[in-house]
């Protein structure tokens, strides 16, 4: 009888890569790999915490006939998501405890670095949760969970210290491409998160004080064919979304000087065949982004940034990030935190990404731009420090340059990392003065930012309406930080439109699906385009069905009719 194994995915999200839908990271695709790999027969069901929580009664005794069940957890970097909730730790512990026969097998950063409740809070070390589970793995999961398979999910085997193993992870991860048609959001907007390397190039000098990437020890880089290869396999399996997104600084990838210095030179002819061999397997992709970039690199290398740039505007699609770990524009924090970059240099480094990549693509979004990333609480924060973060992104706006967006966070303390001392004992001091600092950031920095990102009447292309709120419906782009958009009318979810901005707010914008299909369009959608008068509205509605765009020009102006595309 073939072993039954269940993987709960509770999500992730750390420095280098997330796992929160509609992202699918490497923890679930690796983990059925490495079983289908031991086991090539077993039958392996993955679904998420949402699901479970959906009808928790129901999963939980349908949990009690696996042979074995993998959650999934650890959120090392915190966050809002419109997705899915990531698992709690009360959640974690009460579920495990009542799923008694099944072998239970936790896996993820959680193991390493804990439970990270929410920024400006130091992590929860899971100590209880080491009775609750026969075995825990980060590193290395998917050579434990094979090892465990082999031997038909044994409890209390004495298994080997094991090290993440390049070509083991090729094979793996090939095998593990089909689970993704069990994801909720597969034949949807479901992106894979693809890993190019692990380890913080940065570690010989100890990295950033905060970040547990350094922890991971020295780079280790994936085979140009074998990041191919998983491509191809999830290509095949229906997968239209990849983001090269789980690595550090995606520019350092194969780069011939990790290890010798703080920023390695890149290797631009590795980047160049990673980027041509993913398109030629998978040359209908909808989405190809990538995420995290050094700005400390880019400042460094220009010239190989810049080409770097050139590589991946030929080959991606537009709406692409490039996100910039800056974490502060005070130098004070810089230094006695050992961050990547002074402001100076951060600044230069937005410049040198503006220069290729702020041209508007065929989506209606530049086509590479930075991402800020600002992290609080760090040893020497002042209230010069809030002041200089804002004179920072004053000068970034006065000069024209364009940031996709802005990330604010509170530090969240791992073991491990210097941070975990101090643990949240800044950021508590500060509460006041963040509060008020990200006040003025959203308004004075966000909103003007991005209405010059995406000005009124840009047309957003291939939006995926992805669920109902208060009042109205969101939707957003697949890609790297998508910006949200409300539609403020009820519609159809699990459907992708085109949409137009109309207004905007500080981290999303308000718009309607177009083209608008006047006679069965909603009234809440006619009533929010600007412009169009209460009286319009009504003579609309009343006189539907109109028969023509000449009858639809009576009523609504003609550059509205042209700008909305107004069918009848």
């Amino acid at each position: 009888m073939p072993s039954r194994v269940c993987i709960i995915d509770g999500y992730n999200d750390e420095p280098s890569g997330l796992g929160v839908p509609p992202y699918l990271d490497i923890y679930a695709r690796y983990s059925a790999g490495a079983i289908w790999l031991a086991n090539p027969y077993a039958e392996i069901t993955y679904f998420t915490v949402d699901q479970l929580r959906s009808n928790l009664d129901y999963y939980l005794m349908k949990l009690s006939r696996f042979d074995c069940v993998i959650f999934i957890a650890g959120v090392a970097v915190p966050g809002r998501y419109l997705g899915g909730t990531p698992i709690k730790l009360s959640e974690l512990k009460t579920w495990s405890r009542l799923i008694i026969e099944p072998l239970k097998v936790l896996v993820g950063p959680v193991v390493s670095f804990g439970f990270g409740v929410e920024g400006g809070r130091t992590a929860i070390i899971p100590r209880e949760l080491q009775r609750d589970f026969d075995y825990m793995f980060h590193k290395a999961f998917e050579k434990y969970l094979y090892e465990i398979a082999l031997n038909n999910f044994k409890r209390d085997l004495k298994l080997p210290v094991f090290d993440r193993d390049p070509s083991f992870i090729a094979k793996v991860a090939v095998r593990g491409a089909r689970i993704v048609t069990q994801h909720p959001n597969y034949n949807f907007n479901l992106i894979c998160e693809i890993e190019t390397y692990w380890g913080c190039p940065r570690y010989v000098v100890g990295g950033c004080s905060f970040c547990i990437e350094p922890l991971y020890g020295e780079p280790k880089f994936r085979a140009v064919e074998e990041i191919a290869d998983e491509v191809e396999a999830l290509y095949q399996a229906g997968v239209r979304h990849i983001r090269l997104g789980r690595q550090p600084d995606l520019f350092t990838y194969q780069s011939k000087e990790v290890g010798e210095r703080e920023f390695p030179k890149p290797n631009v002819e590795a980047i160049r065949k990673l980027f041509k061999s993913i398109v030629a397997v998978a040359p209908n992709l909808e989405t190809l982004h990538i995420d995290n970039v050094n700005p400390g690199t880019v400042y460094h290398h220009r010239g190989e940034s810049l080409e770097i740039c050139k590589i991946i505007i030929e080959h991606h699609t537009p709406g692409d990030v490039a996100a910039f770990g800056i974490e502060s524009a005070d130098p004070v924090v810089v230094k006695l935190n050992n961050l990547k970059v002074y402001p100076e240099e951060a600044l230069e480094a937005i410049r040198i990404i503006n220069s290729v990549g702020a041209q508007r693509g065929y989506n209606g979004l530049p086509h590479l731009l930075p991402g800020v990333n600002f992290v609080h609480g760090l040893k020497g924060e002042t209230e010069e420090t809030y002041k200089a973060n804002l004179d920072f992104m004053r000068e970034v706006l006065k000069e024209g340059l364009l940031v996709r967006r802005i990330n604010i966070r509170q530090v969240m303390a791992f073991p491990g990392t210097p941070m975990w001392e101090i643990g949240d004992a800044i950021i508590r001091r500060n509460k006041r003065l963040f509060k008020i600092y990200k006040k003025r950031m959203r308004e004075e920095i966000d909103l003007p930012m991005l209405r010059k990102l995406v000005p009124e009447w840009t047309t957003l292309k291939d939006c995926y309406v992805e669920k109902q709120g208060s009042g109205g419906t969101y939707a957003r782009q697949a890609g790297t930080y998508p910006i949200l958009v409300f539609l403020p009318y009820p519609r159809k979810i699990r459907e992708k439109i085109d949409v137009v901005v109309l207004r905007h707010g500080f981290r999303s914008v308000v718009g309607v699906e177009t083209p608008i299909k006047i006679n069965t369009a909603h009234r809440k959608l006619l009533e929010s385009i600007p412009s169009l008068s209460k009286n319009a509205v009504l003579q609309v509605l009343r006189k539907r069905p109109l028969r023509n765009l000449d009858e639809v020009k009576e009523l609504i102006p003609k550059d509205l009719v042209e700008k909305l595309k107004i069918e009848v």
